[in-house]
């Protein structure tokens, strides 16, 4: 066997160094999110939003707070409000923040909710004491929410029609942009809040929605909300959906027995000021 020629000794010796410095690249871990026949990641379960807790509804939801079932008393408490939610400062305008405020200072008891009335979005995704079920198909994907018995159906790949009516959960089309469905909606009425207490909009409201899920248990989500006439700038809230294997979606009536009225419209007639301390 000849010997190699000085020029190839001095490369192979520097390749040889070079490699022995540079750590091999480690594969890409595999996400373990499941994918839909036609490529997609498949949203489709049962989850539990505002919640970063894995496991079934009850392992999840062990503790004695708020939405627990009271089998475990060290396990977190069970989300069930905006007040855990991750969300930008609110850009409200100062007439609208004002309102806002009165509003919190009174203890929300204005709040559309009380009266039975669909929550909207993003709203519905800072509720945790119930659950909500998405359903995917190539052409739509389904989204039915127990939280006051509403949906959304958004068609992939289409425009919004031109005869919108304002509505509580708005018109919602979408499209893909890699493994993130992305979600235009619009259309809305003014009668919603978008998260906390006060926190209104106008019918000029916009929101582009991300759903991302990222292994089998988890889709991050992200709406950004647009709305000249009360926002200064675009609001974001994240969120995040947890899946809930074995629960399912059941009916849910507000109005049966609802008092919460009555004493809200009470209130609101005599002028009612709650100071928060």
């Amino acid at each position: 066997m000849g010997r190699l020629p000085t020029y190839a000794l001095i490369c192979a010796a520097a390749t040889i160094a070079v490699n022995a410095q540079t750590p091999p690249k480690k594969a890409t871990p595999k996400s373990s999110a499941p994918r839909a026949a036609d490529g997609k990641l498949d949203l489709t379960g049962v989850y539990q939003a505002n919640s970063t807790i894995r496991g079934s509804w009850e392992e999840a939801n062990r503790g004695f707070g708020v939405g627990g079932t009271g089998t475990d008393p060290n396990a977190p408490v069970a989300p069930s409000s905006a007040d855990r939610q991750v969300r930008d400062s609110a850009p409200y305008q100062p007439w609208a923040a004002k309102k806002v405020l009165e509003s919190f200072n009174n203890r929300a008891i204005d709040d559309p909710d009380a009266r039975c009335l669909p929550a909207g979005i993003p709203r519905l995704y800072s509720l945790g004491l119930f659950p909500l079920q998405i359903v995917q198909t190539p052409k739509q994907v389904i989204i039915l929410y127990e939280f006051t018995n509403v949906f959304r159906v958004i068609p992939v790949n289409v425009k919004h029609p031109d005869d919108l009516e304002p509505s509580y959960m708005g018109d919602s089309v979408g499209h893909w942009e890699g493994d993130t469905l992305v979600v235009d909606v619009t259309g809305f009425n003014d009668k919603t809040w978008l998260l906390g207490a006060g926190t209104l909009h106008s019918e000029a409201l916009h929101i582009v929605e991300r759903y991302t899920r990222v292994d089998k248990d988890r889709i991050n989500y992200e709406a950004v909300m647009e709305d000249p006439n009360v926002l200064t700038k675009p609001w974001s809230y994240r969120s995040t959906l947890m899946l809930r294997e074995g629960t399912r979606i059941r009916e849910y009536t507000c109005q049966e027995d609802n008092r919460d009225i009555l004493q809200y419209e009470q209130y609101l007639k005599d002028g009612v000021k709650f100071n928060r301390q």
